[in-house]
């Protein structure tokens, strides 16, 4: 606003705006003297919801004990004003009933009992006056919003930082009947000038008016007696709607509030005037906006007049007195108002008119009749707009046009129907697109209020999910470098101790022969990898040979199992063979190397045998299933093989011996002796398969195998004897000279033994099938003895030769 306008306004300028009408206003009828309280001792209906806005939380609950003035509802946000006690008393429900609104729709509501004694909460006034802050939170606490019938909470107008050039306090008042502001003005001039004061060093305006019709000429008396320098009084033409915000501001101002827009944006701040006296109340004695004046009138009412009603009172209390056949309950002006229901609807904060009267006075709801098209709607629209279009809108359901035609710029003043000749309800139309239009707004709102949840948790999720994900990346990582740290330690520590050998083993003096010891060590571990590798051959092959030749013919079966005993044993040889030839190159430098290398071979061959013998009886049984006599053959001819290859493993150790003991006769005298002990073993394995054998071949004469017996076992005696004479003679011979002569020729006379007692045996077995058919008892006893007797004759040979060599040595 220009400083012009402002110039011409101090001159008391004013204009005009288009259309508008000129009702009979009856205001004359009503009295408007110092209004009284209503006094109401039943129950009240409190409405959380009775402004533009949202609704506060409750702070009660049934069975609660309120006083006047304590609040029913609290909240933080200025678009959310509380609501309070009307008076002292109990909550006794908080459940739905209907609205002071045309369509009646139930709502929360608390029901307050009074007990009678109008009890007051303790009140407290704003103490820090020039506190803005202080100011504005008090309004907003005290539930005051627009009374002049908008609703618009008014702690949001005045805490606006938006500069204000004028303030307007509308005492206009057009609405016929109506006298609720002509009433405050004539008997409370001097509080409104208090809240005047209030609201400008709130807002802090250029300039400050009280706009009020000429038809009131008391009110505007009363005002100018106090206004002084403070505001202006400004007298307007009687004209509807003239008390309109867009409509007084044009007036006033001679702007034109753009369509969508507000006063504010012209710089103009608009207040009603009992919204005026609320915050003087509000801020001087902290009193909230419990109570109203209401204009009672209409032809049902006996006497019409302005009262003080406490906010929540039914309706139905005020018009107790009913005088008319046919009544019309109506809340407000004729012209905007609108009919109720049911008269137990509580008067609200908006409520500024209850009017009762019969069918003459307001006039019978005529029937509609169609559009004309006469254009007496769009001339009276004082906000130039098109009401048959946009009637035509509404009944096709096309919303989207009648928003398109600024719907929502209409006041709802119903100008357009007081002049309309089809009695066509065109206000009645026009809040209906505008409610169907704000359920389809709120829906949207909803839509996108559930989209952007949606995305916020989606996105919250993705971020516990991220978060996870780096804890988890972070413990591994820690974990690794843990683990990385130990290994580290453990490769360092590894590392160390094999340069500390390295070190030892440089520090200690180096020999020449180390490398050799090395590759003796390694074509060592060649040849014994070789020999196990062929004995396994062997084994697979008689294992796999075994089944199959026993599952036809028990012969073959033998016989497979024999060739797998020689071929065993062949290579058992073999191996020892290249053992004994191993190690004498290997002994060269360190014989204690050698004779561990041919123990490890000499327990493989040793190994590998008794898993030839093993698997042998277990061939046997099969064999000898259909002939006996065949299988004791077989086994027999086994163990010849057997026997012979012992022979030949112990002629060759026995020639390799002295070679490899050229340095120290201790190794050879151990060797001897491990080779006698296998001797040993073999022998009492071979009687034990004798044994075995012997019932098949028993069959004959007892008593000439006993005799054969011992012949053998003489023979056998006899020829240990002699090598026991031949040994003692040649061992001082050879011991004179040399110790390795004297261990070769007591080997060669433990082989010569050995040969004796093994053909001893074998004319012992021969023998016995031919002379055991009396008793085969006896004949097991006589052979069980002589093997016990050329055991302990074994046994003393061994214990001799063991005594030589150690004489010797």
């Amino acid at each position: 606003m220009t400083l012009k306008n402002l110039q011409a306004i101090r001159e008391g300028k004013l204009w005009s705006f288009q259309g508008g009408v000129h009702p009979k206003t009856h205001k004359n009828k009503i009295s408007t003297a110092y209004p009284a309280q209503f006094e109401h001792n039943g129950q009240y209906i409190i409405h959380p919801h009775q402004h533009i806005g949202e609704d506060g939380e409750l702070s009660v609950k049934i069975g609660d004990r309120v006083l006047a003035g304590q609040p029913l509802t609290h909240s933080y946000m200025y678009s959310a004003p509380p609501v309070h006690a009307p008076t002292s008393g109990t909550i006794v429900a908080i459940e739905k009933r209907p609205t002071n609104h045309p369509s009646a729709i139930a709502e929360t509501a608390i029901i307050l009992q009074s007990d009678g004694k109008d009890e007051w909460y303790k009140l407290e006034p704003v103490k820090d006056t020039s506190d803005r802050t202080a100011l504005v939170n008090a309004v907003h606490q005290a539930g005051i919003c627009g009374m002049g019938g908008a609703g618009f909470p008014t702690a949001i107008k005045i805490a606006s930082r938006q500069k204000t050039d004028l303030l307007i306090i509308n005492g206009a008042e057009c609405e016929p009947y109506i006298s609720a502001d002509d009433t405050l003005m004539q008997h409370y001039a001097d509080e409104l000038k208090q809240g005047i004061a209030w609201v400008q060093q709130i807002t802090n305006p250029e300039l400050t008016i009280v706009a009020i019709e000429d038809d009131k000429p008391k009110a505007i008396a009363a005002m100018q007696q106090v206004a002084g320098e403070q505001f202006m009084v400004r007298a307007i033409p009687a004209k509807y709607p003239s008390g309109g915000k867009k409509q007084l501001t044009e007036i006033l101002t001679g702007q034109e509030v753009p369509a969508g827009g507000l006063s504010a944006d012209l710089g103009v701040l608009m207040l009603n005037v009992g919204t005026v006296y609320a915050i003087h109340r509000a801020i001087d004695f902290g009193e909230p906006l419990m109570r109203r004046i209401v204009t009672l009138a209409g032809k049902g009412i006996k006497k019409p007049k302005n009262m003080w009603v406490n906010i929540g009172t039914p309706i139905e209390a005020l018009i107790a007195d009913k005088q008319v056949k046919h009544p019309r309950l109506i809340i407000g002006g004729p012209m905007m108002g609108y009919t109720l229901p049911e008269p137990s609807i509580p008067v609200i904060k908006t409520t500024n008119c209850v009017l009762y009267g019969n069918e003459r006075e307001f006039g019978k709801p005529s029937d509609e009749r169609p559009c004309i098209r006469c254009g007496e709607c769009a001339s009276a629209c004082p906000i130039n707009l098109l009401p048959q279009q946009l009637y035509w809108f509404i009944q096709g359901d096309e919303l989207d046009k009648a928003e398109q035609y600024h719907l929502k710029d209409c006041i709802e003043c119903g100008a357009c129907a007081y002049v309309c000749p089809s009695d066509i309800p065109l206000v009645q139309y026009y809040r209906q697109g505008k409610a169907k239009i704000r359920s389809q707004h709120q829906l949207e709102i909803d839509a996108e209020h559930a989209r952007q949840r949606t995305e916020r948790r989606n996105q919250r999720l993705e971020r516990e999910k991220q978060e996870r994900e780096n804890r988890h990346k972070e413990a591994l990582a820690a974990r690794t470098a843990s683990q990385s740290d130990e290994n580290s330690d453990a490769i360092a520590a590894a590392i160390a101790r094999v340069k500390a050998k390295q070190q030892n083993q440089n520090s200690e003096p180096k020999t020449a022969n180390s490398s050799s010891e090395r590759k003796s060590a390694v074509n060592a571990a060649v040849e014994r990898a070789k020999a196990k590798k062929a004995e396994q051959q062997a084994q697979t092959e008689q294992s796999s040979a075994q089944p199959k030749a026993s599952d036809e013919d028990p012969r073959k079966a033998a016989v497979a199992a024999a060739v797998a005993q020689a071929k065993a044993k062949k290579a058992e040889q073999q191996a020892q063979t290249e053992q004994s030839s191993a190690q004498p190159a290997a002994s060269d430098k360190d014989p204690r190397k050698g004779a561990i290398a041919a123990a490890v071979a000499r327990a493989k061959a040793k190994k590998a045998e008794q898993q030839a013998q093993t698997e042998q009886p277990s061939a046997q049984p099969a064999a000898s299933d259909k002939d006996p006599r065949k299988a004791a053959v077989a086994a027999a001819v086994a163990r010849a093989k057997a026997k012979k290859a012992e022979q030949q493993a112990q002629t060759e150790q026995s020639s390799s011996q002295p070679t490899a003991s050229d340095e120290d006769p201790r190794k050879a005298a151990v060797a001897a002796a491990v080779a006698r002990a296998k001797a040993k073993k073999t022998e009492q394995q071979t009687q034990t398969e004798q044994s075995s054998a012997q019932p098949t071949a028993s069959d004959e004469d007892p008593r000439k195998a006993a005799v054969a017996a011992a012949v053998a076992r003489a023979k056998a005696k006899k020829a240990e004897q002699q090598a026991q004479t031949e040994q003692p003679s040649a061992q001082p011979a050879e011991s004179d000279k040399d110790p390795r002569k004297a261990a070769v020729a007591a080997a060669v006379a433990r082989a010569k033994a050995k040969k004796a007692e093994q053909q001893a045996h074998t004319e012992q077995s021969s023998a016995q099938p031919k002379t055991s058919d009396e008793d085969p008892r006896k004949a097991a006893i006589a052979a069980a003895v002589a093997k016990a007797k050329a055991k302990k004759l074994a046994a003393q040979k061994s214990s001799n030769n063991v005594n030589e060599e150690s004489s010797d040595s």
